[in-house]
């Protein structure tokens, strides 16, 4: 059993009139937050309040970079070239820069979210684009990626720490991938459930897969879903399992 483990989130999705996640009730519960840049959802307000309270509570700041898709919520696949990964990583990137600089913080790490990130584990190119972005923003920038795939592959290749994640709430297929979310029992409604598998991440570094093989995964972070309604409830239930089994929540270090 590993002494730590960073438990991360996805935050700041709430956009204009729409609400969504419990980000306050969420952020004093992780270690890193995933602060969506505008382009699958937030917006500047948002992105603002994220940053104030994830630097309030002491939580490492991160830039969620997403494909320009805010009706599918950066969930459907758009064909983007490695230039076009760069330029988009490095927007966003800069756009949480200047609301963490203006509130006294730091973005400690990048992390793309859904489509893209799921683009980024499989294509090389897509992945050195962003890692590319992420490096030359700033080569002290940790990049977020599935565990054993092309991305982390990619920011380790420019010099940059990585690391790879695992998710709690989510099933796996036997390769290790993640199961798609149009396949039943893909996200993990039961905490308890969500709680034995992050466990297992933590202390064998693996997982039963949907299929029930095992599989093994690296892991240096956790990711729990802030768009979950119950997800401030959720966090709890981990950190308890977490507590329980003497393993402290920190994020990973560059």
């Amino acid at each position: 059993m590993r002494a730590t483990i960073d438990l991360n989130c996805d935050l700041g999705e709430s956009y204009g009139a729409w609400r969504m996640g419990e980000d306050a009730a969420v952020l004093p519960l992780i270690s890193s937050a995933n602060v969506a840049c505008g382009f699958h959802a937030g917006d500047p307000a948002v992105m603002r309040r994220t940053v104030r309270l994830a630097h309030a509570h002491g939580v490492a700041i991160g830039a969620h970079v997403s494909l320009p898709d805010l009706q599918g919520f950066g969930r459907r696949e758009l064909r983007i070239s490695a230039d076009e990964a760069y330029e988009l990583t490095l927007y966003q990137l800069g756009a949480l820069h200047g609301f963490a600089r203006a509130e006294g913080a730091a973005v400690a790490h990048v992390k793309p979210h859904g489509a893209l990130y799921n683009m980024a584990a499989r294509d090389p190119a897509l992945a050195a684009g962003i890692a590319a972005a992420v490096h030359d923003f700033d080569p002290r920038l940790v990049l977020y990626g599935l565990a054993g795939s092309a991305l982390p592959a990619a920011g380790a290749a420019c010099g940059l720490a990585v690391a790879h994640e695992a998710f709690c709430d989510r099933s796996y297929e036997g390769d290790g991938s993640l199961s798609p979310r149009t396949q039943p029992g893909a996200v993990l409604d039961d905490p308890a459930v969500a709680a034995a598998q992050l466990l297992a991440l933590v202390r064998d570094g693996a997982l039963t897969a949907r299929d029930g093989s095992r599989v093994a995964i690296r892991c240096d972070s956790v990711c729990l879903h802030g768009d979950r309604p119950d997800a401030a409830s959720y966090a709890r239930h981990l950190r308890a399992a977490l507590a329980a089994a003497g393993v402290a929540v920190a994020p990973p270090r560059a």
